[in-house]
């Protein structure tokens, strides 16, 4: 059986019709937060905040491009410092080496000289006495000449200042012209081999008279 259609009931208003010509798709609302609930404590908000303030705190961290090249300047200077230090301790030992060394040789051969001293001795008398002459001449000429380049050198010339540790003196005498202890003559020349005393000169010494106490009034 068809039902007819109803007729317009004249006490409803007449229905309200919306026509959309913007051509723009509707967005729906946000959905609706609890009362009480601050915006501000979202975890979107939460999430975009945290990064600022880490990188805030990553500014002002320890950790931070400014203490790192402070640490990096601190340790090169200090590696730069035991590198000088290594350096110098190498330096001090290669010296202390070398002038060990240079002492060895010098006591090795003073102690191979000092064998041919009564020889030199023997030469000086015989110059002395005016009989080095022709061939000897020339042999200890060449002689003393082998022994200066390995380092023999005299000691004790007159008229230098008495030292105790390169002369011996044998006489004393008084002399009121000198202004101290002078050798004024050498018994027999002293030798050395570089700072390595190999014998004493032994010599005669003048000393400048001392004053005695002034007579009794």
């Amino acid at each position: 059986m068809k039902q007819s259609a109803q007729p317009p009931r004249p006490d409803l208003p007449p229905p309200v019709v919306i026509h959309d010509r913007s051509g723009i798709d509707p967005v729906p609302p946000p959905p609706r937060r609890p009362e009480g609930q601050d915006s501000s404590s979202s975890p979107h908000t939460a999430a975009t905040a945290d990064p600022a303030a880490g990188g805030s705190r990553a500014a002002h961290s320890p950790s931070g491009p400014e203490n790192r090249i402070r640490q990096l300047e601190a340790d090169l200077a200090e590696r730069t410092a035991d590198l000088q230090r290594v350096k110098a301790e190498y330096d001090n030992y290669r010296r202390r080496v070398r002038r060990d060394r240079m002492a060895i040789r010098e006591a090795a051969v003073a102690n191979v000289l000092a064998g041919l001293l009564p020889v030199l001795d023997a030469i000086d008398r015989a110059r002395a006495l005016g009989c080095v002459t022709d061939g000897f001449h020339q042999v200890a000429r060449i002689l003393e000449s082998h022994l200066a380049a390995l380092g023999l050198h005299s000691v004790g010339e007159a008229g230098e200042p008495f030292d105790p540790h390169m002369h011996e003196a044998l006489t004393s005498t008084t002399d009121s012209g000198t202004t101290g202890a002078t050798c004024v003559q050498v018994l027999r020349p002293g030798y050395r081999v570089g700072a390595h005393l190999v014998r004493a000169a032994q010599v005669a010494v003048a000393e400048r008279p001392t004053l005695g106490p002034p007579p009794p009034r």
